[in-house]
This record gives C-alpha cells, sequence and structure tokens, in this order.
C-alpha cells in the first residue's frame, strides 16, 4: 500500500449525476476536489439510463410518426417499412453522449478538480483508497456510487439481459419478453414494441408502475394493449429456459411461454455498497444496501454524506443533483436550504408518456378522506383521432378541502412529459382549480384539458 496520502477538503466517490453535481458545486465555493470514477463519467443516466433511454425512445416516437404519416395520405411507403437501422441511429446517440463526456472533462479541467480513474473504498472515515493502493485524505466525503439493474437467481437468469445490456443491442429482436412491471420495464417494452418487436411483459403484480396514479396505469396498459403489446400480470417468472438459439419464461404456477428471441429483466435495482468497505469508517446502510442517510444527506459519521442511487431516496437523476448542490452549498456557502422531497415531478417515458406530481388519489384518500375531489378529462388526442387510433389520454386532478387546493396532477397524453413542467411549479406554489379555470386555455392542445377541466 502506497503510503502517501493527499489531502483534499472533499473526496467525491463516484462520478454520475450526483458526484458531479457535488463536486462542481464545492469547487465553486473554492473547496479542493478530488472525484473517483473508474468507469465512464456521468454514470447511469448518461452512459445506460436516462440520456441513451431518451434518445430510443424518440426513434420509436418517430417510427410512430411514419406510420401515422402513411395512414393520414403521406407518400412514405408502406407503414410497416418504417423500420430503424439501429447502428446507423447509434452512431447519433453515441456521438450525442460522447458530447457530454467531453463537455464534463472540460468543466472539470477548469474547475481544478482532480480526477482519479479508479475505484474507491474506505480505510476509515477520512481516507479513502485508490486501486494502485494511493491514499486520498478528505475533510469530508461524498458518496455517490449509484445502483445497477438487479438479475433474480432463479434457474436460467443468465439467458436473459438486463437493463444495461439493452444499450449493447444493435438490432431489435423479433420478439421479446420484459420481466417486470415498473417504470424501466414499461419504458423498455414500448420503445420496442414501437421499434417493431413483438413484446410481452410478466409482470408479478395485477397492474402496471404501482405507486403511480391507478387510473392512468390502466389506460396505459389499455393503450399498451392496443398497440400490440401483450400483457400478462400475476405471472411471477420462477425459471427461464433454453429453446435452441431462443428462451422461454417459466412462471411460478406452472405456465411455459413460447420461444422469445430476448428475454430482459427490468425487476429493480441495487445500491452500488459492497466494495466501499464502509464499515472500516463506521457508516451505517440500510437492509437492502443503502447507505443511511438523514434529511440532511448526512451519515452516521460526522462528515461523510451520500447522494442518489446509493440512498434510499428518489431514484431520479434530478434529485440526486438537486442533493448534491444544496448539501455543497450548506456545508461550503454558508445556505441552510434542504431538498424537500415532497412534490418532486416525474415522468415514465411510455407511449404516449405518463407524467405526475403530488399525491395519487389513493394517498390523498388516505390523508384527506371525503376533503378530497378528483377531476377527470379523458380524450382523444388530434392526432389519433385524425389517424382514427384507439390511443386514449387522460389527465387528473386531485384536490383537497373546500378552497380545492391541488394536491396531485398526473397526465397520461402526447406531450405529458412537457407539459408537466410548469403546472408542477404551480402545484408547489399552491395553485387551487379556480386559478386553473381563471387561466385561458391555449387550443386547440392537450395541456389545454388541464384549465378546462370539471
Amino acid at each position: 500500500m502506497n503510503a502517501h496520502a493527499s489531502g483534499f477538503d472533499l473526496i467525491v466517490i463516484g462520478g454520475g449525476s450526483g458526484g458531479l453535481a457535488g463536486a462542481f458545486r464545492a469547487a465553486e465555493h473554492g473547496a479542493r476536489v478530488a472525484l473517483l470514477e473508474p468507469h465512464l463519467l456521468g454514470g447511469t443516466c448518461v452512459n445506460v439510463g436516462c440520456v441513451p433511454k431518451k434518445a430510443m425512445w424518440l426513434a420509436a416516437e418517430v417510427a410512430g410518426r411514419l406510420r401515422l404519416a402513411h395512414t393520414l395520405g403521406f407518400d412514405v411507403g408502406p407503414a410497416d417499412a418504417c423500420t430503424l437501422d439501429w447502428p446507423e441511429f447509434i452512431v447519433h446517440r453515441e456521438r450525442y453522449i460522447a458530447g457530454i463526456h467531453a463537455s464534463y472533462r472540460r468543466r472539470l479541467d477548469a474547475a481544478g478538480i482532480m480526477v482519479v480513474p479508479s475505484f474507491g473504498r474506505f480505510v476509515d472515515a477520512r481516507t479513502v483508497e485508490c486501486e494502485n493502493g494511493t491514499l486520498l485524505r478528505g475533510q469530508r466525503i461524498l458518496i455517490a456510487t449509484g445502483g445497477r439493474p438487479q438479475r433474480p437467481e432463479i434457474p436460467g437468469a443468465d439467458l436473459a439481459a438486463v437493463s444495461d445490456d439493452f444499450f449493447q443491442w444493435r438490432a431489435a429482436p423479433e420478439r421479446v419478453a420484459v420481466v417486470g412491471a415498473g417504470y424501466i420495464a414499461v419504458e423498455l417494452a414500448g420503445l420496442l414494441q414501437g421499434l417493431g418487436s413483438r413484446v410481452e411483459l410478466f409482470g408479478r403484480g395485477q397492474r402496471l408502475l404501482a405507486g403511480f396514479d391507478q387510473e392512468l396505469a390502466e389506460q396505459l396498459a389499455e393503450d399498451y394493449r392496443q398497440s400490440g403489446l401483450r400483457l400478462h400480470f400475476g405471472h411471477s417468472v420462477s425459471a427461464l429456459e433454453k429453446d435452441g438459439a431462443r428462451t422461454r419464461v417459466r412462471c411460478e404456477d406452472g405456465s411455459l411461454s413460447e420461444a422469445f428471441d430476448a428475454v430482459l429483466f427490468a425487476i429493480g435495482r441495487r445500491p452500488n455498497s459492497e466494495r466501499l468497505q464502509l464499515e472500516r469508517a463506521g457508516v451505517v446502510t440500510e437492509a437492502g444496501g443503502q447507505v443511511a442517510v438523514d434529511e440532511r444527506h448526512a451519515t452516521n459519521v460526522e462528515g461523510i454524506y451520500a447522494v442518489g442511487d446509493i440512498t434510499s431516496n428518489a431514484q431520479l437523476t434530478p434529485v440526486a443533483i438537486a442533493a448534491a448542490r444544496r448539501l455543497m452549498d450548506r456545508l461550503y456557502g454558508g445556505a441552510t436550504a434542504l431538498l424537500d422531497a415532497r412534490n418532486i415531478p416525474t415522468v415514465v417515458f411510455s407511449h404516449p408518456p405518463l407524467a405526475q406530481v403530488g399525491l395519487t388519489e389513493m394517498e390523498a384518500r388516505a390523508l384527506h378522506g371525503d376533503a378530497v375531489q378528483v377531476f377527470r378529462a379523458g380524450f382523444r388526442p388530434m392526432l389519433a383521432a385524425l389517424a382514427d387510433i384507439p390511443q386514449r389520454s387522460l389527465f387528473k386532478l386531485v384536490c383537497v378541502d373546500a378552497e380545492r387546493r391541488v394536491v396531485g396532477i398526473h397526465l397520461l397524453g402526447e406531450a405529458a412529459d412537457e407539459i408537466l413542467q410548469g403546472f408542477a411549479v404551480a402545484l408547489r406554489r399552491g395553485i387551487t382549480l379556480d386559478d386553473l379555470r381563471d387561466t385561458v386555455a391555449i387550443h386547440p392542445t392537450s395541456a389545454e384539458e388541464v384549465v378546462l377541466m370539471r
């Protein structure tokens, strides 16, 4: 072991969204920062998450638009000829991601942050050891090592891919089984169906997207069925079985599926905490391996903090970034503000997208009982109506008390991902149903349904 120990104001373990945000903000306040990242900068979001996922989602959206164009009279050839040249598209996707990497490197150099291409593990509460034995000492340490997809411990599990592996695919498999019913499963199933695969989704529960509003999840399931995607609820997968070059899904009830060209697990994620040797620093973890933190994102050990998917906080890139920035503003800038974990807007990039902020109807009724009022707007967006396709949108407002204060906004439909942001600001400011109704609508749009709801 190298006995030399370099001293820093802050050591950041992990160069994903949260770690980078913390390093940049601390450096802005004048802190001397070291950042340890053994892989690509940007972590899950930039490399095997939000960014490449959104690129593939956009490709599926374009494919859908091309099919609609044929229906509406554009001379674009047969509807089934709208196929994606995956290798060509991936060139564009990876070029975009390479630009993000280059931007990070420029900013790190400009900020004077020392980047160490290495894993880090604790020696004690102030010392981190790199893979080559170099020791780094820091007055404070930020853990931001993120998480990774889970693979179930069932027979034949190695026959399937996990969500990270999807981004290495270079073609749409003809038939795909997606195991899971959370947002990652729903997103990947939708975009694969949109890009030409025949997709079946196997969920062990009775619905999509537990934790999201049930009515919208049910409407999304119907939209998926209308697009040709097959949904199997109450199907807990017990094994995968090889069938020549293909794979079958065995469920706990004994049923055996038809053969698939690819199977994809999207059953949740686990924190990257095993290699950190947290016990050397005395850092407490939760049962699932997450680093335990309080509302200040502080661990039980003074001077050690954690943000992002390594904790049990919401696994959303903007949450990790916001938490890291506020933390560094408190530590080095004299600020006092904490991250308000209430009313965080989120979007599932399904087809169509589902967006929500605030309480679901069920959560609101548990808190407010009979004081809850719910308003809905179900409709076909104009393009779907023009093309005479069955896809439907469903917008929903959850209000409480006599003033009908809006405590939940739930949008399923075209452009819901873009519509929600402004309304999320309004909800956080305490908007009421009358405030929405007093706002003149923009017509004809889907967004106008929010202010016209009765």
